[in-house]
This record gives structure tokens, C-alpha cells and sequence, in this order.
């Protein structure tokens, strides 16, 4: 058997939000919240499971976003932002995610009470445990289109583990 070590790699991911309305739900890390604006992308917008997909992309070199995942969004009409990470997962053949740490930037929707569950949903989907995905959320103090409300934006780091 040959010794471990661990990379790290960083993904990044941010989408607008559109018009105010009623009723709205917004998906993040594979969970749907309330929010009172919608997300403007092509997909379901995940902005969270975009950066993890982005984080996966830096260490395998294969662009799932902007590549792949655009033939399968536009070309075969699938939303779902788990079918993209998924895909990415599949080139990731010579390592295993340890750990998966998140920082979201945003005003609205507030997360706090959506945490948990947006940590069991993205460890189910890296197949790894929830107390392995660590998640915060910040307003940035309003410093940035973000933190007043326009978007959200979303970095990840993941720590891989390899066998060398």
C-alpha cells in the first residue's frame, strides 16, 4: 500500500437573483428554500452544487460547467445541478473527497435553519458523512453585490485524499 496525502482544491460559483415574487423556492446544496426571489440561470441554479462541481473540475481538468453540463442542460432539457456534480464525480477516478467546506455569500434567503440539511443533502451526493461538510454563510457587512441582496455567491474547498 502506498502512502495518503491530501489536495485541496477550490471551486467558485455565483448567480443573480431575478424579481421580486410570491411564493418562490430557491435550491442550494440539493435542498429547496423560500426565498422571495428567483435564481437567473439556464439550470436549477445550485449555486452551491455549481461550486462544489467547479472545485471537482480544478482537480480532475475537466470543465463540467460551461462544457458538458451545457449539452445536458440546453441540449437535453435536464435542470438538475445534482446531474452535473454527478458527472463530475465521474471523472474523479483517482481520489476520494474527505471533506467539503462551503462559504455562501448572500443577504437573502437567511440560511441558518436550512444548514443542516443542506450538510446531509451534499454529503449523500459526495458520499461522504454530514459532519464532514462544513457550511458558512455570510452577509459580507453589504461590501458587495451579494451581501445587499443581487446574488449569491458560493466558494468551496474540497480535501481530496490519494493514494501515491
Amino acid at each position: 500500500m502506498g502512502n495518503i496525502v491530501s489536495i485541496s482544491t477550490i471551486g467558485q460559483d455565483s448567480h443573480r437573483l431575478g424579481d421580486v415574487c410570491d411564493g418562490t423556492t430557491i435550491r442550494l446544496g440539493g435542498i429547496d428554500i423560500p426565498c422571495n426571489r428567483p435564481i437567473v440561470a439556464n439550470s436549477d441554479g445550485d449555486v452551491v452544487f455549481h461550486a462544489i462541481t467547479n472545485a471537482i473540475s480544478g482537480y480532475t481538468c475537466v470543465n463540467i460547467l460551461g462544457g458538458e453540463a451545457d449539452k445536458i442542460c440546453l441540449q437535453q432539457g435536464i435542470k438538475d445541478s445534482s446531474v452535473y456534480l454527478n458527472k463530475a464525480l465521474e471523472y474523479l477516478t483517482d481520489a476520494r473527497i474527505i471533506h467539503c467546506s462551503i462559504t455562501i455569500e448572500c443577504l437573502r434567503p437567511k440560511l441558518m435553519s436550512h444548514i443542516q440539511s443542506m450538510r446531509e443533502s451534499i454529503g449523500k451526493i459526495l458520499d461522504i458523512p454530514a459532519a464532514s461538510v462544513g457550511i458558512t454563510a455570510t452577509t459580507g457587512e453589504g461590501l458587495t453585490e451579494f451581501g445587499r441582496g443581487e446574488g449569491i455567491q458560493v466558494f468551496v474547498i474540497l480535501t481530496l485524499a490519494k493514494e501515491i
